[in-house]
This record gives structure tokens, sequence and C-alpha cells, in this order.
């Protein structure tokens, strides 16, 4: 086991290296659409009509991260080795290494899962290789073409337009449990933690605001039960909540940059300055903060960030598989202006 952790994370490493060598040449859509193409050309006739529907196929918005017995596309399990790594291509094509190796340890927490759940009817759902690739339109330099990668607590939705990347949400990403307890063969090793920046920095900024701060940012006691907006097609319409980044410290601020840099960092560099120089450009003093339940981990949590052009929600109240409370986490991040691609208001009524 130890061998095979260790081929896998230098497998991880020398992907890493050659993606970021070949994103310094090829830009990454054309990366996108030829690592999909590469990908149909690899099934055979029956497998490409589950593989490949068209752009305005109605499934293209049907996506969630909860699990269910039927999904569209063709899943992991069901594909061949050498259709597993042109999979595994495009993936790479799309996210950043740190992405990309996020991606996977996600999907090995379902080993995790399926062991603490083995005595539960759904626990035959809980499958690391229980992930769908469907691609929609036909990938190219012209036109419009995307894909759905999606599983239990991942899902990405990426749309390319022209050549260029046009969007690249709803991106889902979430982690059970959070920190690892108990090993279990073929999962991460115990006290690995998943989503790690993504919940501490949220933690580190709202026990850095004083009291007239929090009074603004803290909107509710007790956290959700989960993110806005569970599987809809359509991201969040309410106005931002909580403080206003205008009313935040510079050392506040820089936190709360930090935090959306690395969402916007699971992403390639080029992709994620764009995304990054959006939020400038529409103006990052009207980008909100808000906080729901408990300041501490351990107990059920959940944070909201929303400006002109993003609405970004954390959530972590269930237990994992052994019982440990608020160690389960959901995040999701949905573009205001081109969710799946499709022309929405840039700036949300307030």
């Amino acid at each position: 086991m130890r061998l095979l952790a260790f081929s896998l994370a230098a497998l991880l490493a020398w992907s890493s290296f050659a993606q970021a060598e070949t994103a310094a040449l090829v830009p990454v859509a054309v990366q996108m659409s030829a690592a999909a193409q590469q990908f149909l050309d690899s099934l055979d006739p029956k497998e490409r009509p589950r593989a490949m529907m068209a752009f305005d196929d109605p499934q293209r918005l049907d996506w969630t991260n909860v699990p269910k017995p039927t999904r569209k596309g063709i899943q992991l399990r069901e594909m061949s080795l050498p259709q597993r790594e042109k999979c595994h291509a495009l993936l790479r094509a799309s996210l950043s290494p740190a992405g990309y190796e996020k991606a996977c340890r996600i999907m090995s927490l379902e080993n995790n899962l399926r062991e603490g759940e083995k005595n539960l009817t759904n626990g035959q759902l809980r499958d690391p290789e229980r992930y769908f690739l469907t691609i929609f339109g036909t990938p190219g330099q012209q036109g419009v073409w995307g894909y759905s990668f999606e599983g239990h607590h991942l899902s990405l939705n990426f749309v390319v337009k022209d050549g260029e990347i046009f969007s690249d949400s709803p991106s889902f990403w979430g982690a059970n449990p959070a920190t690892v307890s108990v090993f279990v063969e073929n999962g991460p090793e115990n006290g690995v933690r998943t989503l790690t920046d993504e919940e501490q920095l949220a933690f580190d900024l709202v026990n850095a605001l004083d009291d007239t701060q929090r009074q603004k940012a803290i909107i509710a006691a007790e956290a959700p039960s989960d993110y806005r907006g569970v599987g809809s097609p359509k991201p969040p319409e309410g106005p931002a909540e909580g403080l206003s980044v205008a009313e935040m410290t510079p050392a506040q601020k820089q936190t709360l940059w930090k935090l959306l840099e690395v969402y916007t960092g699971h992403l390639p560099k080029s992709v994620a300055a764009a995304r990054q120089a959006e939020i400038k450009e529409a103006g990052v003093d009207q980008v909100h903060f808000a906080w729901l339940g408990a300041t501490k981990p351990g107990v059920g949590h959940a944070y909201r960030i929303q400006g002109p052009t993003f609405a970004l929600d954390l959530v972590n109240v269930q237990s994992d598989p052994a019982g440990n409370k608020a160690n389960h986490i959901h995040s999701v991040w949905r573009s205001l202006k081109h969710d799946f691609g499709m022309i929405t208001a840039a700036t949300p009524k307030k």
C-alpha cells in the first residue's frame, strides 16, 4: 500500500509538472478540446451516444452532488484503462495541478464512505470510480461545446466558446470525511484534510472581525442544512448578505482575497487570472462575507461570499461516517454572469 501510495504521488507530481510545462505553450481551451476529442475517438459506437450529447440537451443543466442510482454520461468504472487515462487527461487540462490532485483525493474518499456506510442501503453508491463524463457538442476551436464530470462530492461543468473558456461553473467540491480519522485501504492517510484552506481561511477571517463587524457578518446563529440552490440550474438570485469588503481592514481584505484565490486556484493559471480580474473589474469592495453558525471547528458552520459576478457557499454541518460532527464539507462556486455558459444578469438585485 505504501508503494502504491508513493507511485500515485509520483504520478501526480509528474502529471502536474507535465501540465505546467504544456500549459505554458498551449492555451487551456486548445488542450481541453484536444483531450475531449481524443477521449471521444477512443469510444466504440455503443459507448459514444452515452458519452456525447447535443450542447442544448436539457441534461447539461442537470447537476447534483447528491448520490443517486443513475446519472448522465459514462462512468469511470465502465471505461477501459486507455479511456480512463484520456478522461483524466481532460481533467488535468481543465484544472490546475493542485485542483487536479484535490479532485482525485475527493474521489478517493469514497473508499472511506463505503467502509463507514457498508451496512446502509446506499453503500453501493460510494465508489471512487462512479464518476461520469459527458461531452456536450463537438470539441473544437469554433462554436460552443462543453463537458461535465460529476459524481458524489465533485461536479465540474465547463463551456468552451470559440476557443476560449467561457464558463467553469457550477463548480462543486465536497469532502467526507473532511479530515480522515480512520484509515481505509485505498483511501487517504489518517490526518489528511481536504478543502483545508477553503475552511481555515474563512475561520481566520470571521474570528478576526471586531464586534461591530461580526454583527453584520454573522447572519444566523445556526448553519443551514446545505448550500443555496442544491442542484438548481440557476445560481442564487438573492442579494449579497453580511459584511462588505469595503468595511474590512486591509489585513481582513487580504485574508478574504486569499480565500477567493484558493477557489479560483482550482483552475489553470490563465483561467484563474481571468476570474480574479472579473471580480476586480466588478469591484472587490462590493463583495460581501456572511457567516452562519458556530465560529469554531467541530460545530455546524457555513459561509457565503457573494459579489456582482459570483456566489460562493461552504457548509459543514453533517457528521462523517465515524460520527465526528461537522466533518463533511459541501462547497460550490456559481457564476452570476455565465453559469453553465448562459448569459445572466451581471449584478444581483440589492
